[in-house]
């Protein structure tokens, strides 16, 4: 599955890059997370690795630990799923637009069980969500 995903922020690509790769503020954007624990000492980079608990609108709660494989701030950030049942990679690259940042997302991962099953719908879902998430990230961090 593979799902790709433009948008444009009117701050500049490090402001976004750092609040998008602050374990603090995962869950401001990415609402469906309910906790968040950075597992690696120092300040996020590559190699820092996450515990997060989400819980989907209508679902049951999960677990996954998320590992930043790649981390070239301001330019782009892989976060890699290690364990969890959602084994969804995402990467984002950042270039500076018009007074703001153009964002290119990229999420690809294999689903199984359910999900795996459902396939066209399961990634309309996502892309759903995953597009919520970026929504929200605009709106935090133009807001503020």
């Amino acid at each position: 599955m593979r799902i790709e995903e433009s948008f444009t922020v009117g701050r500049p690509p490090e402001q976004v890059f750092d609040y998008l790769t602050d374990p603090a503020t995962l869950a401001d954007w990415q609402t469906t997370k309910t906790s968040v624990e950075q597992l690696t000492p120092g300040p996020p980079g590559k190699g820092t690795r996450f515990r997060e608990v989400t819980k989907p609108p209508g679902g049951k709660a999960f677990e996954q630990i998320t590992e930043l494989t790649e981390f070239d701030r301001p330019r782009r950030v892989t976060a890699h799923i290690v364990e969890g049942p959602y084994p969804v990679d995402g990467t984002w690259t950042f270039a500076p637009a018009d007074g703001g940042t153009e964002v290119h997302f990229v999420a690809e991962g294999e689903l199984t069980g359910l999900l795996g099953r459902l396939g066209p719908i399961a990634r309309a879902l996502m892309a759903r969500q995953f597009a919520g998430y970026h929504r929200r990230l605009r709106e935090n961090l133009e807001a503020g």
